[in-house]
């Protein structure tokens, strides 16, 4: 019939596929677009004041459980509650219980920003994880505590989606990687380690040219650290980015905490431990502190612990 639209369950107008994110665009119309979105649980997602003050964004909850922070109190929605923003005037973080799926109603167009090309280069850290065997959703978890961490630092929009994309993509020039230097048992040679000390600048060589060129420095100095004595460019202090100052102490803590070809996973306590030893010299004392609080409310630490070993 003309002007009516169908659609079945499983049809959309495109979708995408950020493990462990999946957007559907349903429909559009007049400058309005309803999508679609399951997210995993354990994810921290934000939702965070538009630049349009006449935006209106509207999302119901289909299935799941998530939780958020109110004036000082936890708040918990569940299948058919609802929620909309409009004049949103700060940062919300949900923290999602059970995976969930929400129906979404945007009156400004938000989907061409998760565009076929960040689909792509999500495609690739997929397989550079395939390849690493101790990695699996390695940059999952990086993207969790970056975010845990940020909500801490009250970072602005613009450093949270930078920071959100960057950590979920830290690791893609890995791809250029050998196998069998990423899963070897054992010390790693001179030369071997020359060649995985290039992933961070061949990573950001990937981002470069792309919508999320501005990105590309966060993914260059995730291993960089305060003293100087990271790599790839030896930068200190300021000189590295907040973000990947972030990315760094959540990816050495994740490394620390999942077994590895040459070593199993230390405990979550020892790994804060190290953070904080090397806060100053290798990571920002600022971030070590906000990790340390989150990883307490999380109950991976106890907060006695932290406190005689600080």
């Amino acid at each position: 019939m003309e002007g009516l639209k169908i659609g079945s369950k499983e049809s959309s107008l495109e979708k995408v596929v950020l493990d462990p994110l999946e957007l559907s665009l349903i429909s559009r119309g007049q400058g309005v677009e309803v999508i679609t979105q399951r997210i995993e649980a354990g994810r921290m997602v934000y939702l965070y004041p538009s630049d349009n003050p006449d935006a209106f964004e509207f999302y119901f909850i289909l299935s799941g459980e998530i939780t958020f922070e109110d004036q000082g109190v936890n708040c918990t929605l569940g299948t058919e509650d609802y929620f909309s923003a409009e004049g949103l005037k700060e940062t919300i973080f949900f923290k999602v219980i059970s995976e969930v799926k929400l129906l979404c109603i945007f009156t400004e167009q938000t989907f061409f920003h998760i565009s076929k090309e960040i689909n792509s280069l999500y495609e690739i850290a997929k397989q550079v994880e395939l390849k690493d065997r101790y990695t699996f959703k390695h940059s999952d978890r990086v993207a969790n505590y970056s975010m845990r961490i940020a909500k801490k630092l009250k970072l602005n929009r613009s450093q949270l989606d930078n920071l959100n994309i960057a950590a979920s993509l830290h690791d893609i020039g890995k791809i250029n990687v050998p196998e069998e230097i990423l899963n070897k048992p054992g010390r790693l040679t001179d030369e071997e380690f020359a060649i995985i000390k290039k992933h961070p600048g061949d990573g950001a060589e990937m981002i470069k040219g792309t919508y999320y060129e501005e990105i590309h420095p966060i993914i260059e100095q995730h291993h960089e650290r305060l003293n100087g004595t990271g790599y790839p460019q030896g930068l200190k202090g300021d000189e590295i980015s907040l973000e990947a100052r972030i990315i760094a102490v959540s990816d050495t803590f994740d490394a620390m905490t999942e077994d590895r070809a040459y070593r199993k996973a230390f405990n979550a306590q020892f790994a804060l431990d190290e953070l904080k030893k090397l806060s100053g010299t290798h990571y920002d004392p600022q971030v070590v502190k906000a990790f340390e609080e989150v990883l307490i409310e999380e109950g991976l630490v106890g907060k006695q612990d932290s406190e005689n070993t600080g």
